[in-house]
């Protein structure tokens, strides 16, 4: 119980850790949210006429007053507790939903709406600027917004159907609806978004794409915005370029052991290309990044030719390409070499004269980083063939081929380890059969092994997984893969040879990752399928 002095110590409030906390909306509604913020504490239980109460500061005295205030109006009795600030943060989210707050914005902008008589005479497009201009649709885009960065959205849709407006995120790469909006307030949200991102609010026939930069939850957070016209409307994309989630280090995207070697020592070689490959969406330009920041020192001059730019990175030169005006890959990787570079990255070798300028930029002493479109790391030779490279340039121009995929963490709250059944047992053990025993005592794997999984808590909002993490596989350049290209490259060839040299397969690295508890060995199996 709290005393009724002014003068209260703070070993008088015992000390509870509410991480993973779910409050009822019925106790939330005891305090309001204003007071509940600026004070810093949260009501989270209730029993009788007992209110329990987590106070940031204990010793903020007018934090104590005001409680009790706010406690006798509703005849209740605060029993104060000493919680963290990270455990306020965390708790404090949930007096606010994303229904709520939009909800909150919509009766405001009918209300304002209500109070304005538009004469007869007013234009159409002057209507719609007004309505623009209305600090809630601003609200409600600046709510949405908010939420794709709390939630590690890395996409936003908004998407106009023929009654109403869905607003989806993609989270941990899965799409899901968190807001349904009224159709008669699209024009203004998407004029608002194409406000932000300095594009044609008259134009809704083309496609548009543009950025712009926001502060959200205070973090300068990028979004790029592609705009596109369907039978409903205008169709809002917006990519959430969160630079403190996308410039990561090797080992928080997946490189571990053997895989971070190999790469380690490919980027320490003083010129010659790297490559990945994987599908669209696979994190390509994330690893990218991950060697930019590695290499990116004050005595290396680094440039790159980016569609579109992602992240900006202090003290690399970024180039966006531009191929409506002439300016592609191919032309920029020219402009690029009379640039003095010692390391050029180009986002994507899309055709063969880009290819050719790359290998040549690799001979002629430059580091060239790039991505290419193939299956796995084996077809990256066959590929450069394919398009015209002859073979015997790719030894003295190629130093690694990697490939990857993306697969959903398990969440590191409601994992549990499950003993793996007498058929899955025998799959891993055949899977793993050869690989070098430094990378079992690397990973600290013994027998029998265990598999992991997730049923779902609040932290990962009941699904199981929470953020995601590359699988890889790299190939490096030798002498015996040298003598493969020249003889002949087939993939059959090259296989060997990768196999020869210990490269951990894509389908290896996940195992790895799922004996270790990273992922699960559905995802893994579901991803190396696909």
């Amino acid at each position: 119980m709290v005393k009724k002095t002014d003068e209260v110590k703070s070993n008088q409030f015992p000390s509870i850790d509410l991480t993973g906390k779910i409050i009822p909306p019925e106790i939330l509604k005891e305090i309001p949210e204003e007071a509940a913020t600026f004070y810093q504490f949260i009501p989270f239980d209730k029993q009788g006429n007992e209110l329990k109460v987590g106070l940031v500061n204990p010793d903020d005295l007018q934090a104590q007053e005001a409680l009790r205030f706010i406690a006798l109006r509703s005849e209740l009795t605060p029993e104060i507790y000493t919680i963290t600030p990270s455990n306020f943060a965390e708790l404090s989210k949930q007096y606010r939903t994303i229904k709520e707050q939009v909800g909150r914005a919509l009766q405001e902008l009918e209300k304002e709406l209500a109070k304005e008589k538009k004469s007869e005479k007013e234009k159409p497009e002057e209507a719609l600027e007004k309505i623009v201009a209305e600090a809630p649709i601003t609200k409600i885009v600046a709510v949405i917004l908010g939420y794709a960065q709390e939630g590690r959205a890395s996409d936003i849709h908004i998407e106009p159907y023929e009654r109403e407006i869905k607003v989806r995120f993609r989270v941990d790469g899965v799409l899901h609806t968190s807001l349904v909006l009224p159709k008669q307030i699209q024009s203004a949200v998407i004029s608002r978004v194409k406000i932000l991102a300095n594009l044609k609010i008259d134009e809704t026939r083309v496609p548009q794409d543009g950025r712009f930069r926001a502060m959200v939850a205070n973090k300068k957070i990028d979004f790029r915005v592609s705009i596109l016209p369907t039978i409903h409307g205008e169709k809002v994309v917006m990519r959430v370029l969160d630079p403190t989630v996308g410039l990561m280090g090797f080992e928080d995207l997946g490189l571990l052991s053997h895989n971070l070697d190999v790469l380690q020592k490919g980027i320490s070689q003083p010129f010659g290309m790297i490559l990945i490959t994987g599908p669209t969406g696979s994190g390509k330009t994330t690893t990218l990044y991950a060697i930019l920041k590695q290499l990116n020192q004050e005595a290396v001059n680094i440039i790159s030719l980016e569609d579109p730019i992602e992240y900006y990175i202090e003290g690399v030169n970024q180039s966006q390409i531009r191929p409506e005006i002439g300016y592609t890959f191919a032309s920029g990787l020219r402009s690029i070499l009379r640039q003095d570079p010692n390391v050029i990255m180009v986002g994507e070798i899309r055709d063969a004269e880009t290819a050719t300028l790359a290998v040549h930029a690799a001979l002629t002493g430059h580091i060239l980083l790039s991505t290419l479109h193939t299956n796995n790391a084996i077809g990256i030779i066959p590929r450069l063939i394919d398009m015209g490279i002859e073979p015997f340039l790719l030894p003295s121009s190629l130093n690694l081929g990697i490939a990857q995929r993306l697969g959903r963490r398990l969440c590191e709250k409601c994992k549990k380890e499950i003993a793996p059944q007498p058929k899955i047992l025998e799959m891993l053990e055949k899977e793993l059969a050869g690989l070098p025993e430094q990378i079992f005592k690397d990973f600290k794997m013994e027998k029998p092994f265990k598999l992991y999984q997730a049923a779902g808590c609040r932290f990962c909002n009941n699904k199981g997984t929470k953020g995601r993490i590359a699988i890889y596989e790299l190939l490096s350049m030798t002498k015996e893969l040298e003598k493969i290209i020249l003889e002949g490259p087939s993939e059959s060839n090259i296989l060997k040879e990768a196999q020869r040299q210990g490269m951990i397969t894509m389908k290896q690295d996940g195992i790895l990752k799922a004996l270790q508890g990273i992922v699960s060995l559905e995802e893994v199996l579901k991803i190396v399928e696909e």
